[in-house]
């Protein structure tokens, strides 16, 4: 078991910063397949990064939300029509396809596909050709490319909406902590971290395991289990020191770092590392003074975003394309 958070003397800055391929090398390929991660870790990512929701019989899958129809081929299967349905998660009324009506023989059926065509068309190519994998698959791959490598592959798992999960008889944080101890990962020199945007969460993961923790934070609202009144809070000195009592690290939205921006020095000081989150190409995920001229689509200058973030002292951060990452961690600019 983890003991008290330990002093920020003892927390030393990661040079180079990692990097983090956010649901795979996501900006070349359908996010949260083998061959997005596989291309992530040939681009030089440190550590890759699932998304996990669970399936009827309790097994961790790798899927930006429970609801699938925007990543996989559901819609086209007319066997799976009767399970289309309306659910609250979170607050919110949701309508599609749910991975826990699904077993995961029943979800290896189907096959992944983009998520921002719009965006990414030429991902599409591969539309159809990857399953959706599971944690263990993930796990597998990262051990397989560590030793094939040289270099020490990381995972980097999010637990997808544990409240709601647990409120339908699913609840993650043993079964998770079940499953990294098998492959061997039980401690804060594992290679691995868990994040969450909920609290309670990461809270019982604490009592569980040595594994370090991220406390992920947007730039509105609030944390799910309304463990705390809302991210603002959180990101304050007071919050920030609290956070460390159970967290290693936090997770901010990009536009909480920068330049004249108090976050990362306060956390910090604090005690804890910050890996800031999405670091996209395309001109609509790019801040202004980023983009070039063209359509949204068009690829701007996320190089400079990147490089401008670690100069404000990011200890790692979240990238669709890891290529561009590695490049700036290997050479910054």
């Amino acid at each position: 078991m983890m003991g008290s958070a330990p002093m920020a003397e003892e927390r030393p800055l990661t040079s180079p910063p990692i990097v983090i391929a956010h649901r795979g090398a996501s900006g070349s390929r359908p996010e949260h397949t083998l061959a997005a991660y596989e291309l992530a870790i040939e681009q030089g990512a440190d550590f890759i990064e699932p998304d996990l929701v669970l399936t009827k019989d309790n097994v961790f899958v790798a899927r930006h939300e429970n609801e699938i129809s925007g990543t996989t081929d559901v819609a086209d299967h007319p066997e799976f029509a009767s399970r289309h349905t309306t659910k609250t998660i979170d607050g919110a009324a949701i309508t599609g396809w749910f991975t826990e009506d699904f077993t995961l023989a029943e979800l290896r059926t189907l096959r992944a596909k983009e998520r921002l065509p719009q965006f990414r068309p030429g991902n599409t190519a591969y539309d159809g050709q990857q399953p959706v994998p599971t944690l263990a698959e993930v796990i597998a791959l990262a051990k397989r490319a560590t030793a094939a490598t040289g270099r020490t592959i990381g995972i980097y798992p999010e637990t997808k909406h544990p409240t709601y999960f647990a409120s339908i008889g699913h609840p993650m944080e043993k079964r998770l902590v079940r499953e990294l101890r098998a492959a061997g990962w039980d401690s804060p020199q594992a290679p691995v971290f868990i994040q969450s945007f909920e609290v309670n969460n990461l809270k019982a993961l604490k009592t569980l395991t040595g594994i370090r923790l991220i406390q992920l934070m947007n730039d509105t609202g609030g944390p799910a289990d309304h463990a705390v009144d809302s991210y603002a809070a959180m990101a304050t000195p007071a919050g920030l020191k609290a956070v460390a009592t159970y967290a290693w690290g936090i997770g901010p939205n990009k536009v909480l770092v920068g330049r004249g921006k108090p976050l990362v020095h306060d956390a910090h000081a604090a005690g804890l590392r910050v890996h800031s989150w999405t670091y996209r190409a395309e001109n609509a995920f790019l801040p202004e003074a980023y983009r070039v001229p063209g359509d949204p689509a068009t690829h701007g200058r996320i190089g400079q975003e990147i490089a401008d973030a670690v100069d404000a002292g990011v200890d790692g951060f979240f990238t669709d394309f890891p290529l561009i990452g590695a490049q700036v961690r290997d050479k910054p600019y």
